[in-house]
């Protein structure tokens, strides 16, 4: 697996697109310096990026090799055994530059303990000991890779699950250390900078990055209290995160599942790490070049702290510690991120933060796919004036349905089909026409569609279409979650419509009512589902499995169960083998995980097949572009579905738009008082009430849309609720109680109107 990103480049970029060109000078073990030339273009593409073969140029007495830090190409005489890179100034050398000719004494928890404890007898309590050995050790065990990788060893060999450090123990010596005199650690923090300018050798091996796992522990780095130690600081992240970022791919894969053995707050702090070093790097442009093309393209120290992120991402991925919000950067969306997309989707070879999507948050992914939905909408509008003016061909720059509502189903069905074949007579262009402006008119009712019209055929689609009456999809009770019905007699034109629906949801910024687990959003993004996914959606029978795997008895005459899987079709039971003459081999406790497996398979994958395939289809005919790819499945199930967080009533009241009603009258106070009273659960009924769905925008309730309005004065009638604009409706009841009598007696008998 490739950890630097979603660009096949991983180099360093300047602004017109080639690899960064850097001067050099050569460092010899005294550190003297002397040919300063540059590197030519055509030579530098040929380089290949992580390493040092050094390519012979054009030139047999000098050779190309990259920096270990940013990874400049940089050109220097064959004979030489270092170079310092002009643009990072550290010392790469090409053999070892220090020879481990003597025994060395490396740090450990007890050492540092036992040097303290001689500072301290030696003073004989008379004065302030004198730490001028301690500091002697740490100056040298930091200054030396030998010393520093060797120390804080836990005996086992590096591997996979164990980077060979105690990392307890670091994190311990650390904080002893931080409790020193001034001067300790800045011996300390000084030799870090020098270790890390030149570390003396190339890091190939997995043993040979030990000590950056000791540095990254030092909490100094992330503590800024004056401005001179910011820069500092950061001098040395800038080091730790080059060094990281350009390791070979397979000491990326150590480093990724060492990472998912931190503990969670540790974890965190390293997410935070990184984000304040970007956040830092982006001000600090921001305040002294705001310039277009910006200037992160060409800098090397934020793209080197983005490709160590997609380390701790995907470290994420295998152990989920955090949630995906942990590694937003919010001061990313404050950059020009139009720009930044198109950047990245012209493969320009420049660094685009859409390369690390995980840093941009859910309003900047979604301003992102509002704009390239707009762009395919204008595009569209465009070829349907060109269509007109030169084909004299009749078109619409809008996608207009005029939809019965007895027949909501076949006349949504039939147009979207008949809108596809349009697109496909004339450029085969399958899928264009969807991305359309929609427009919706209901056939026999006066309006137009000014987006109400359209949200509310939205509802009602999703209402008949996920109704486990209708038959397309099966419920849980326990987990009030949908899956698709493997006995369904429906088409598959039925799932494909399904697809479209949820991908023009997307397209058009509707929150549907949609009750489908994330395995499904999974399964559209090619991502592996297993056992655990099961469990969201199923959790019944997912603990009946899992019983199955820990059952210590006779596996056999306990569960008497077979290869074969199971579903209901309109209440009988089929069975379908799991495998070849499957109803004829029993289930073991040698073949358990074998039958799980398999059965899990058939459940999320196997059984469902033509359902899930058109399903898929209908979404990737609207949803193709690249800007859905910068989401994570859990991200597009958010946008479909809204959030579930929980309801801040201050926050709804801040946005509310009143009409006819002022915000300080009796009946309008009167409601926010009860609103709060309400328990979770109630409150979320009166949001469906209003909004047809009990999830608020991903973005959050600022950007929800909610209107009260007055229809009259004191009335026995009850409130009424147009969810299509997200309208509750009043009279000006004349009493707290009647409101509260009447509010909630319409929106307990309006239950049973949608979804289950």
């Amino acid at each position: 697996m490739d950890y630097k990103g979603f660009s096949s480049s991983s180099t360093s970029f300047n602004g017109f697109g080639n690899r960064t060109q850097a001067n050099f000078n050569l460092a010899g073990p005294s550190g003297s310096t002397g040919l300063n030339r540059p590197v030519q273009n055509n030579i530098a593409n040929g380089v290949n990026s992580g390493g040092y073969p050094p390519t012979t140029s054009q030139n047999t007495n000098m050779r190309m090799g990259k920096c270990t830090c940013c990874d400049s190409t940089l050109r220097f005489p064959i004979t030489v055994s270092c170079f310092r890179c002009t643009v990072c100034q550290t010392i790469n050398d090409l053999k070892p530059s220090i020879q481990r000719s003597e025994p060395i004494t490396p740090l450990t928890l007890d050492r540092i303990r036992s040097m303290i404890d001689t500072c301290i007898v030696h003073s004989n309590g008379k004065g302030t000991p004198n730490y001028e050995l301690l500091e002697q050790a740490i100056q040298k065990a930091f200054s030396n890779w030998y010393i520093l990788n060797e120390s804080f060893s836990n005996g086992r060999p590096v591997a996979l699950d164990d980077c060979g450090v105690a990392l307890d123990d670091v994190r311990e010596a650390y904080r002893i250390i931080c409790d020193l005199p001034e001067s300790v650690i800045r011996s300390m923090m000084k030799s870090t900078e020098n270790i890390l300018k030149r570390p003396g050798r190339m890091l190939k091996r997995k043993e040979d990055i030990k000590f950056l796992m000791i540095i990254l522990e030092n909490p100094l780095l992330g503590q800024h209290n004056y401005p001179q130690e910011l820069y500092h600081h950061h001098d040395i992240i800038k080091r730790i995160f080059g060094l990281l970022s350009n390791l070979s791919n397979e000491l990326h894969h150590y480093l990724v599942n060492w990472f998912t053995r931190l503990s969670v707050n540790i974890f965190r702090k390293r997410i935070e790490l990184v984000n304040s070093f970007i956040t830092f790097l982006l001000n600090k442009q921001r305040n002294t070049s705001p310039r277009i093309p910006p200037d992160y393209e060409s800098d090397w120290k934020i793209s080197s702290a983005a490709r160590v992120m997609a380390l701790l991402f995907a470290a994420n991925k295998q152990s989920s510690k955090v949630s995906l919000s942990d590694f937003y950067n919010t001061f990313v969306d404050y950059i020009d991120l139009l720009t930044d997309y198109n950047t990245w989707e012209q493969r320009s070879g420049k660094f685009a933060f859409c390369q690390y999507p995980f840093l941009i948050s859910m309003g900047g992914k979604i301003k992102i796919i509002d704009y390239d939905a707009k762009r395919q909408k204008d595009m569209k509008a465009q070829e349907a004036l060109y269509t007109i003016f030169f084909y004299k061909r009749i078109t619409t720059p809008t996608l207009n349905l005029k939809i019965r509502r007895d027949y909501l189903i076949e006349d949504s069905l039939k147009q979207i089909e008949n809108s596809l074949k349009h697109i496909e007579d004339y450029n085969s262009e399958i899928g264009m026409e969807l991305k359309k402006s929609l427009r919706i008119e209901f056939v026999g009712e006066d309006g137009v569609d000014a987006g109400g019209l359209r949200k509310e055929w939205f509802l009602l689609l999703v209402r008949h279409l996920f109704d486990p009456k209708f038959g397309m999809f099966t419920w849980d009770e326990d987990s009030k979650l949908c899956w698709f019905n493997p006995a369904s007699l429906e088409t598959s034109d039925q799932y494909y419509l399904v697809g479209i629906v949820i991908g023009l949801a997307i397209y058009n910024s509707t929150i549907l009512d949609v009750h489908l687990p994330l395995a499904c959003y999974k399964k559209l993004f090619g991502i592996y589902v297993g056992l655990e996914d099961l469990k969201v959606f199923q959790p019944s029978f997912a603990k009946g499995l899992e019983q199955l795997l820990t059952f210590e008895g006779d596996v056999e005459s306990t569960f008497c169960r077979d290869f074969v899987g199971e579903y209901e079709a309109f209440g009988e039971l089929k069975r379908v083998p799991l495998i070849h003459n499957g109803e004829n081999m029993p289930v073991t406790k040698y073949n358990r995980g074998d039958y799980v497996e398999r059965y899990v398979n058939f459940v999320l994958n196997d059984s469902i097949t033509e359902q899930f395939e058109s399903f898929k289809r209908g979404f990737y005919h609207v949803c193709g572009g690249n800007a859905l790819s910068l989401f994570q499945p859990e991200e597009i199930e958010l946008l479909v579905r809204g959030s579930a967080e929980p309801l801040e009533i201050d926050e709804l009241k801040a946005v509310t738009v009143y009409e006819r009603f002022s915000e300080d009258e009796e009946t309008i106070r009167n409601f926010w008082s009860l609103f709060r009273e309400m328990d979770p659960q109630m409150q979320r009924k009166l949001l469906t009430f209003v909004t047809g769905t009990d999830r608020i925008p991903a973005t959050g309730l600022a950007n929800l849309a909610f209107k009260i309005s007055c229809i009259g004065e004191d009335s026995e009638r009850f409130p009424i609720a147009h969810t299509c604009f997200n309208q509750l409706c009043l009279y000006r009841y004349r009493s707290r109680k009647k409101l509260e009598e009447k509010l909630k007696r319409s929106i307990m008998e309006s239950e049973g109107f949608g979804l289950k």
